[in-house]
């Protein structure tokens, strides 16, 4: 599959501002893109998998930005720890006997 490439339009008085700082246009498209994938990832609209790769990071780097930016990897609510405790304390049981 092909890619396709996604343009940032930015004026030219704030590129200049942030070219003064270092940031070249690679630069710039490539924290776009990573801050894109944390966005999706943490409003459910891509997957662990398909963000890390928006990102252009890998699975385990995108992780560890995600956790750099306060976003949760496991997203669980109240009711689903409990269920994942219950069943930690029967597999438990079972490894007892």
């Amino acid at each position: 599959m092909g890619k396709v490439e996604a343009i940032i339009d930015i004026p030219e008085e704030l590129y200049l501002s942030l070219s003064a700082l270092g940031l070249t246009k690679e630069k710039i498209a490539s924290e776009s893109r990573k801050l894109l994938a944390l966005k999706c990832f943490k409003e459910k609209i891509l997957s662990l998998g398909k963000a890390a790769e928006l990102s252009g990071l890998s699975k385990w780097d995108f992780i560890e930005y995600l956790s750099e930016g306060g976003v949760s990897v496991i997203d669980y609510d109240e009711d689903e720890i409990k269920r994942e405790l219950e069943i930690v304390d029967r597999v438990a049981e079972r490894l007892k006997k």
